[in-house]
């Protein structure tokens, strides 16, 4: 079938944020027991981030150049990460409660910010009220077919016996859904359709693959699509998706396969291979590494699909890459820009555009530090600057990909589109390369001579190209990008 994914996702820059850690409003009730903002964040602590800092800070986003935000859940929940729900219709009061979230919502989109929240299918809270229905009434609940029972009584909460119903990696806490059962099916397609009519621009899918019934996911998309077109289906799947990225389940997937190569490469000698993000292995990459990574990124999907695909660098489920590639900000600056030029909406996860650092899992998901003196402002000004290229550029975001130059620590592309070429050049060795690259696809014909000139992006210098060639010297650690055509 045609394969159509939202337009405006294709000029995107996402923000991502862990609602309890990004900003706590100056006005929020006082609340005892919460964990001091700048202390490190722990598996059971709250910090008592809301909606209200949020909104108090949607300047940072607008000037950042963010237009589209993927908050984690924000349903009510006893976890601070809100995967486990127990109310799917309520925004949790710890955020300030459904009104503030609409409150919220209004002034995202009155300042042309998308958002789209974390969608948690496939299990629940033991909290949620048909999971303690049948944990008071047994057999007799009408709630029974809801999940998935081994046994009575339920296991829930007693750690010395292994839980007697099924639950997401046997964690008791997280009691799976039975999507089997219609009315089950029909009450989590009435929660993706409410919050729809709320105003949202669409969901991320919390580990869709896990939801085994079929047809759900087909049923999901016609429901999501029927109601609003142009809502944006991402779901969280860490490998290669072929077969749920033909037009009849999502538009796209948090592209971990660009993330990953992007470690490789960018990171080098530097980056950490002790860590295995969502279990899968990290490994060095010299240039070539990287191109044949790069080249089947691009030949996966359906070009519509690759222009959606929900490009990371760091996310709350692994450390951030500037911890992986151990605190060398030169190498988090690298990649940025190389996500701001490659096919699909970037995401840039809360304070990595300042620095922050993080481990794994509590680690990654600190308190974003709103006191600007521990700011790194020359990499909060490359991060505005990259983005700002992003938007300048419509090549950039719609563009054909053209590879230009191969070397082991460095690595040369194009966007290129009838208007049109942003060139770009990144060295990741110790030392200054001499590029030569050969532009005479990004040319028009019969340009050739007289000699066009390419503008560097930042400078204004203006480069000839000698017979379509344009030759430039990268510093080490470092990267050119050049404009041809307007």
């Amino acid at each position: 079938m045609p394969v159509h994914t939202p337009e405006w996702v294709k000029d995107a820059v996402f923000y991502q944020i862990f609602p309890d850690r990004f900003a706590r409003s100056d006005g929020s009730p006082a609340r005892v027991n919460l964990e001091p903002w700048d202390s490190p964040p722990t598996a059971r602590g709250f910090k008592g981030g809301n909606f209200a800092g949020i909104q108090a800070h949607l300047d940072h986003l607008v000037e950042l150049g963010v237009n589209a935000i993927y908050l984690n859940p924000i349903f009510q929940s006893a976890a601070n990460h809100r995967y486990h729900t127990f109310d799917y219709h309520e925004v949790d009061p710890l955020l300030g409660g459904t009104d503030a979230f609409r409150t919220f919502l209004d002034a995202a989109h009155a300042h042309g910010i998308r958002v789209v929240l974390d969608g948690v299918f496939n299990h629940a809270s033991r909290g949620i009220y048909q999971f303690n229905h049948l944990l008071e009434n047994g057999r007799q609940s009408p709630y029974m077919n809801w999940f998935i029972v081994h046994g009575f009584p339920l296991h829930a909460f007693d750690e010395h016996v292994a839980p007697n119903y099924a639950c997401w990696w046997n964690l008791r806490e997280l009691p799976k859904l039975n999507t089997d059962d219609p009315e089950v099916r029909s009450f989590l397609m009435g929660v993706a359709e409410r919050w729809l009519h709320e105003g949202i621009d669409g969901w991320r899918l919390d580990v869709p693959l896990e939801i085994r019934t079929p047809g759900f996911w087909e049923e999901f998309r016609e429901r999501v699509k029927a109601i609003s077109p142009d809502a944006y289906l991402l779901a969280e799947i860490w490998d290669e998706a072929t077969p749920w990225l033909q037009g009849e389940h999502f538009d796209a997937v948090m592209n971990y396969g660009f993330n990953r190569a992007c470690h490789g490469f960018f990171g080098g000698a530097w980056l950490d291979t002790s860590v295995r993000p969502g279990g899968f292995e990290l490994v060095q990459l010299d240039g070539a590494g990287f191109s044949r990574a790069v080249t089947r990124l691009l030949k996966l999907y359906d070009w519509d699909v690759t222009l959606a695909q929900f490009n990371l660098l760091s996310s709350h489920d692994e450390p951030r890459f500037l911890t992986m590639v151990r605190h060398d900000r030169r190498r988090l600056r690298l990649a940025t820009l190389f996500q701001m030029a490659f096919p699909g909406p970037p995401s840039i996860y809360y304070g990595d555009e300042i620095g922050m650092e993080g481990g794994p899992d509590p680690d990654c998901r600190r308190a974003f530090p709103w006191d600007e003196r521990g700011w790194d402002h020359e990499l909060w000004a490359d991060f505005r600057r990259f983005v700002a290229l992003r938007h300048a550029h419509p090549a950039l975001r719609r563009g054909d990909f053209i590879e230009l130059d191969v070397a082991p620590t460095t690595y040369a592309f194009a966007r290129h589109d009838a208007g049109e070429a942003v060139v770009l050049a990144f060295n990741v060795g110790a030392s200054p390369a001499e590029l030569a690259l050969d532009c005479h696809r990004l040319v028009p014909a019969g340009q050739i001579e007289p000699a066009p000139v390419a503008v560097e992006a930042w400078t204004g210098r203006e480069v000839g190209l000698t017979g379509g060639v344009l030759r430039t010297t990268v510093p080490a650690l470092d990267a050119r990008v050049f404009v041809l055509g307007r």
